[in-house]
């Protein structure tokens, strides 16, 4: 197929939150366009079953296209649904989310609770962020990637990061030129707590003393905490301030728990969401004085402590020794002793391990992208009248809800939508499952 401009409508979106249309007999993938626009669009991947394209024209916009508010949009890889007003996004994920349900779960919820939607931007407290100096440019570019392309987009600010570090951009790129090592450093990593923005700079090859001496008076300068990584995640070592305290840590205020992490440690982006997704967690699940409640995929404890403020005991499962261990420290250090933690490989779970042979009288899930497939035969034998599931994938969501409500008689009664990274086709979801 020659890539010519194409004019065609949309006739529906798909759920990463492209144009849907057909171009020359085949189904097509629009990004940047909306349904019931008329658009033209140029052919930028062809496959056996579809293409993929880009809208280059807007010929008749539909009512929920709006003007991004970055001026990058369009050519950084990092949001994809900046032309659509933040209402009509959480629209087209619950829809989307929905359809995923009914077309591979064959399931319909009873209830759909309102989405749990937050501020817009500057949410995004985890990134990892390219770093590439470009000859032909004779600078050095810091941010996402371009769209449809692995080179680094040239972008002077990013209004979705948190301030502390989007507005930024610029200032970073120039300190990172400076340094002598500067075509040795391939990426930076981003984390910032309530109160600390930590940059992890991996280099590949050593500082010299005069670097490491910039780099400290850049982070005093900026309130930055500093990071070097050598190798692998196991050489990370702070090195400004010389405090010796490697943690950072945010708070949720409804459980008075102080949350302690690494800066690569997994943890939520967007910490807003974060409290309100808990709370939804906890208010469907609904933990008792009496309740004994497992939590799978704990990562460092952040259902399993808010859960333990009510429950009688509360048991968490995570793959990462690493994240058991850090959950652990977080029960001591919030003085919680009804909690503890096993590290387990969920994927492929052992019927013998030691924290199968409770009863449970509450489960809640919190699975990767690949969803709780594996573990789910198991914790539904288990007679627990109450799941709750959180998910950062519906398709994944979607399959594992048609195995709980056909094979172990569960009923899907709410699911929700979680607007968790505003302005990206990205979904996450809350769902409750009874028996």
């Amino acid at each position: 197929m020659s890539f010519e401009n194409i004019e065609t409508t949309i006739e529906s979106l798909s759920h990463d939150g492209r144009g849907v249309t057909t171009c020359k007999n085949k189904t097509t993938f629009v990004s940047g366009a909306l349904p019931t626009e008329k658009v033209v669009c140029k052919i930028i991947r062809t496959h056996r079953r579809y293409n993929e394209a880009q809208a280059i024209n807007i010929i008749t916009a539909a009512p929920e296209r709006t003007t991004p508010a970055c001026a990058h949009y369009g050519i950084c890889g990092g949001c994809s649904m900046q032309h659509v007003n933040v209402h009509a996004q959480v629209q087209l994920k619950q829809q989307a989310l929905l359809d995923q349900l009914k077309h591979f779960g064959k399931v319909i919820p009873a209830e759909i609770l309102p989405p749990i939607i937050g501020h817009p931007w500057g949410y995004r407290r985890k990134a990892r962020l390219g770093v590439r100096y470009v000859t032909k440019k004779g600078k050095l570019l810091i941010g996402f990637r371009e769209k449809f392309s692995n080179y680094l987009a040239d972008i002077q600010a990013c209004e979705v990061l948190h301030p502390s570090i989007g507005k930024h951009l610029v200032q970073l790129s120039t300190f990172i030129r400076s340094l002598s090592l500067y075509e040795q450093i391939p990426q930076i990593e981003i984390a910032v707590s309530d109160t600390v923005t930590a940059l992890v700079i991996r280099h590949m090859a050593s500082f010299t003393e005069a670097d490491l001496a910039a780099l400290c008076q850049f982070g005093s300068n900026n309130h930055f905490h500093i990071y070097l990584q050598p190798s692998s995640a196991d050489s990370v070592h702070k090195i400004w301030p010389k405090d010796q305290h490697e943690l950072l840590s945010y708070f949720l205020p409804d459980y008075q728990l102080e949350m302690q992490f690494h800066p690569l440690d997994f943890t939520q982006v967007n910490s807003e969401i974060n409290r309100e997704m808990i709370a939804q967690a906890i208010k469907l699940l609904d933990p008792q004085p009496t309740d004994t409640i497992l939590d799978l995929f704990c990562g460092l404890g952040n259902f399993t402590l808010p859960i333990a403020r009510f429950a009688k005991h509360v048991v968490g499962v995570e793959g990462s020794t690493q994240m058991v261990a850090r959950a652990t420290a977080n029960a001591q250090h919030n003085n919680i002793h009804h909690a503890e933690f096993y590290a387990a490989n969920l994927m492929e779970p052992s019927e013998t391990a030691p924290w199968l042979k409770n009863r449970y009288d509450k489960i809640l899930l919190d699975p990767p992208r690949t969803g709780a497939k594996e573990i789910i035969p198991l914790i539904a034998n288990k007679f627990t009248q109450r799941i709750v599931y959180v998910s950062c994938n519906p398709a994944t969501l979607a399959r594992d809800a048609g195995e709980l409500v056909y094979n172990h008689h569960y009923k899907l009664k709410k699911v929700g939508v979680i607007n968790m990274f505003p302005h990206t086709s990205h979904i996450e979801a809350i769902a409750l499952f009874e028996k």
